[in-house]
Order: C-alpha cells, then sequence, then structure tokens
C-alpha cells in the first residue's frame, strides 16, 4: 500500500472509530470528506471499499462486544460508508448528465448538418441550373471566342457542382439514413480516394441497422480520422474495418503513415479532433484507443456498446 493510500486507511480508521464511539452529523461529513479526497487522489471504489473492510475490522477488533451491540457497530459502519461513498454518486450523476447534453448538442450539430447539406444540394443546385440556361442562352447568337469562353467557365461549373454534391453528401450523406454504417462508410471512403489521392480500403460484416446516434457516432468519426491522415499522416493507404463483438460495435482506422505520440502530458489525445472523437463516443459509453509511434502508422479503434438506450 502507497504512503497517499496509508494517509487515508489512517484517516478512515480514526474517523469510523470516532463515529461509532460517538455518532453524529460532523463524522458523517468526515465520512463524506474522506470519500472527496480518495477521489481527488485518484483512488477508486473498490479501493475505498477495502480501506473500508480494513478500518472496520481494525476498529471492531479493538473493541469486543456483544453480539448485539456488534450489530449495531456494523450497520453505523455501513452508514458511514455509504455517507464516504456520496462523492462518487455525485460524480456519477454529473458524468451522466455531461453525457446526455452533449448527446444533446451532437444531435442539434448533425440537425444543422442536413439543414446546410439541403441547402447546398438542392438551393444551390437550383442556382446552378439558372447560371447553365443563362449561358446556354447567351451562346445562342454570340461569335465563336464568346463561345468559347463560355464553355469553359462551364467546365468550371461542373467542377462546381461535383464538389457542392461530394460536400453535401459527406456533411450529411443521405446513404446513411436510408443504408446504413458500411455503404455509408464506403461512400465517405471513395470520395476521399477521388480528391486526397488516399488509398481507403473499408470492409466489415456489419449488415444490420444501428441506432442512429450510433451510426452516426462511428461514421462522423472515420471522417474525422480520415481527414486527419490527409493533413498530418503522409500515409498512402487507410484500411477501415467494422464489425460487431460480444454486444458491442468496433471500428478501427489504420494508416501506413509517420505516426505520433498520440498522448499529451495530461494522458488526452493530441489535437481536437482526436479530442472530439472521445467525446462522440463517450457520450454513448463507448471508448477510443489510440495506437501510435514515430514512423509506424497510427491505428484508432472505437466501441460502443449495442444494448443502450440513448
Amino acid at each position: 500500500m502507497d504512503t497517499t493510500a496509508t494517509d487515508l486507511l489512517d484517516r478512515y480508521q480514526q474517523a469510523l472509530c470516532e463515529y461509532l464511539d460517538s455518532g453524529g452529523e460532523t463524522a458523517l461529513h468526515e465520512a463524506y470528506e474522506l470519500g472527496r479526497a480518495a477521489l481527488a487522489g485518484g483512488k477508486g471504489l473498490l479501493e475505498l471499499v477495502n480501506v473500508h473492510q480494513l478500518a472496520t475490522v481494525a476498529a471492531i477488533a479493538g473493541h469486543p462486544v456483544d453480539e448485539r451491540t456488534l450489530a449495531k457497530r456494523l450497520t453505523a459502519a455501513g452508514r458511514f460508508l455509504v455517507e464516504s461513498l456520496s462523492p462518487f454518486e455525485v460524480l456519477q450523476m454529473g458524468n451522466r448528465e455531461s453525457n446526455a447534453a452533449l448527446r444533446r448538442l451532437n444531435h442539434i450539430l448533425e440537425e444543422e448538418a442536413r439543414r446546410i447539406a439541403h441547402t447546398l444540394h438542392d438551393e444551390a443546385a437550383q442556382l446552378l441550373a439558372t447560371v447553365y440556361l443563362e449561358l446556354s442562352q447567351l451562346t445562342r447568337d454570340a461569335p465563336e471566342h464568346v463561345s468559347e469562353g463560355v464553355t469553359r467557365i462551364t467546365s468550371h461549373l461542373d467542377t462546381v457542382r461535383e464538389q457542392l454534391r461530394h460536400l453535401s453528401h459527406e456533411l450529411r450523406p443521405p446513404i446513411l439514413d436510408q443504408l446504413g454504417l458500411l455503404p455509408a462508410l464506403q461512400f465517405l471512403g471513395d470520395g476521399f480516394r477521388k480528391r486526397a489521392k488516399l488509398d481507403v480500403t473499408v470492409s466489415g460484416s456489419v449488415r444490420e441497422r444501428y441506432a442512429q446516434p450510433l451510426e452516426t457516432a462511428i461514421y462522423r468519426g472515420v471522417q474525422e480520422a480520415l481527414n486527419n491522415i490527409v493533413r498530418h499522416a503522409q500515409a498512402t493507404s487507410v484500411q477501415v474495418r467494422v464489425w460487431t463483438r460480444k454486444g458491442v460495435i468496433h471500428c478501427t482506422i489504420k494508416d501506413d503513415g509517420v505516426g505520433f505520440d498520440p498522448l499529451s502530458s495530461d494522458g488526452r489525445p493530441r489535437g481536437l479532433g482526436l479530442l472530439g472523437i472521445q467525446e462522440r463516443v463517450g457520450a454513448l459509453h463507448g471508448s477510443l484507443e489510440i495506437k501510435s509511434a514515430p514512423g509506424k502508422g497510427t491505428q484508432l479503434h472505437l466501441t460502443i456498446p449495442l444494448a443502450r438506450d440513448w
């Protein structure tokens, strides 16, 4: 047992003995403060329960009593333990509220992305159609050199239209809503293959539909990972794989790039992109694992439990 754990045990045992001998709210408040100290020191529930057991044994062993008195002291020790665990319950409630708020925020962002995608796809397309019509009318009686210029402009507009189409689909791909996760990821990979010249391979065994927040989180995680790879990894190929096992959906994104040191000094993922992925999956009780080293590429592993009510 390290020094910090020994100090906690000593404080806990002293406070428990005082409560068992005299009771009162002051001693119970000390139990709460001990729970807060354990939490701040990085101690888990099992460690605190272990401290409680050791302290209880010591407190009872030092006071030989009859069976009835022993039962009362054990009951009082249980109340002391419950109070010391209260900070952990408060933290858990705060985490649940934070996750719920993050899920609501992600839903709002997805709805906004859907609205923008609709605007790009429909309204921008209508404006382009009007421009095409005007240019077509302009070339009817125009000299040859003007017609050639209009043809060049039309070619540029074709490029703009195609880019707008891809952008609107990636903002909120209709294929994700219509066909599901794997086809949407394959479409996403095709887009990066064409635009960024990145060899993206998408494979998986998922065929059924999952809850919309889960599919969206995986899709956005892969999308952000591919964006990071294009910007920083200097990779030539990426393998994306999705599968389910024992009630959990898994997704790995592995590249052959330059790699990096994945954790900052505080132990959190480096970069807003990776942090965003972690928060998205974390809001659904999932996790993100990063394996990387300079010169050895990078692998992200996203996991989210399936049996959740979001």
